[in-house]
């Protein structure tokens, strides 16, 4: 009797040894038409503005600069934002799947834990209490906001003898972000001042950022994301279980740790130079695992390429869509992002902590 007549594949054996050699290819195509997506976002974000600019004027205020108005546009206004979209949005992406390779949830994201609102929190305080008005001085505070937020969770998450697991820092991150917001709303009540420039900095928009503020947030984003790769191996064997994870070599305390780092360093730097832009660090990685399954190494390098093709790809829609003013790209991810989630979670079911 044959294989086939036996109801074995015609392929036998060999065909799950062909789709496992296959999927790496499929992956490493799929990661090159990702990447030529954002090429060509980057492109209209240089290109597309509240001026008319032909492309090939674009060009020539790009690569030889005469000094000219639209060259300086150009050069001044429309590369900086594309360059800080670039590096906020990789920054957003990662953050949002290492929260939930951490977290063990699909649909987790900074936000989760409370990074947001620390650096939330530290930017009223600075400007309520040390009268901070400029851009670059948010930074520093957002940035300390993001990381003693982590380090609360974390301490909270593992306070006891028991070890952290993900029920327990979701639980410290709710608690700590619930305080948070209730000091912010404070804060902001009493001080009319601090009031006027949070609604100011909180909408979230990639406009009116100078390259200064790029220059001191890039190497914070560089070095999260950096960290955020090298992460991947651990998190792929923490994904079996923290026993079965240390029999493979990795150091769950240790990763967890680290994971907490890189998602204080991204989300803090990033919300510092644009403020808090949502959806971004939720809707990516859970749309990228659609693609790319549990592997961390995939998953983290796709996101890397497509959470600022997302951001810039909303930054872009704002710009047309109200011309000549805009919408800011907060407004627009947030708009673009909830039936996005209902659709992915209606799709597939979500797992559960």
């Amino acid at each position: 009797m044959s294989l086939v007549q036996q109801g074995v594949p015609a392929g036998g054996p060999a065909e799950p040894l062909r789709s496992r050699r296959t999927a790496p290819r499929l992956r490493a195509a799929g990661l090159l038409a990702a990447l030529l997506l954002l090429l060509v976002i980057v492109a209209l974000s240089i290109s597309v503005g509240a001026r008319s600019i032909p492309f090939t004027t674009v060009l020539h205020g790009l690569f030889a600069p005469d000094g000219t108005e639209n060259a300086v546009i150009v050069q001044d206004y429309r590369l900086t934002r594309t360059l800080l979209g670039l590096a906020v949005g990789a920054g957003l992406g990662l953050a949002g799947a290492l929260m939930q390779a951490l977290t063990r949830n699909p649909l987790a994201d900074p936000g989760l834990l409370g990074i947001e609102s620390g650096a939330s929190a530290a930017v009223v305080a600075g400007i309520g209490l040390f009268h901070v008005t400029t851009l670059a001085g948010y930074v520093w505070f957002a940035l300390a906001g993001a990381a003693l937020t982590a380090t609360a969770v974390y301490t909270l998450g593992t306070a006891g003898r028991s070890a952290a697991s993900p029920i327990r820092l979701v639980l410290a991150g709710t608690a700590v972000n619930a305080s948070l917001i209730a000091g912010i709303s404070t804060l902001t009540f009493l001080d009319r001042d601090s009031f006027a420039t949070l609604r100011t900095w909180s909408v979230g928009t990639l406009a009116g950022r100078s390259d200064a503020v790029l220059l001191q947030v890039t190497p914070f984003l560089l070095t999260g994301i950096v960290l955020a790769l090298a992460l991947a191996g651990p998190l792929n064997a923490l994904a079996l279980g923290d026993d079965i994870g240390s029999a493979l070599g990795a150091r769950p305390a240790r990763t967890r740790v680290l994971g907490a780092v890189a998602v204080a360093l991204l989300c803090g730097a990033a919300t510092a130079a644009v403020g808090p832009i949502g959806f971004v660090g939720l809707i990516v990685p859970h749309a990228v695992r659609l693609v790319t399954g549990p592997d961390q190494r995939w998953l983290l390098t796709y996101c890397l390429v497509l959470s600022p093709a997302l951001l810039l790809g909303a930054d872009v829609l704002g710009r047309i869509l109200v011309r000549p003013d805009e919408l800011a790209v907060g407004i627009v991810t947030a708009a673009l992002g909830a039936p996005v989630l209902v659709a992915l979670v209606r799709r597939r079911k979500v797992p559960q902590l």
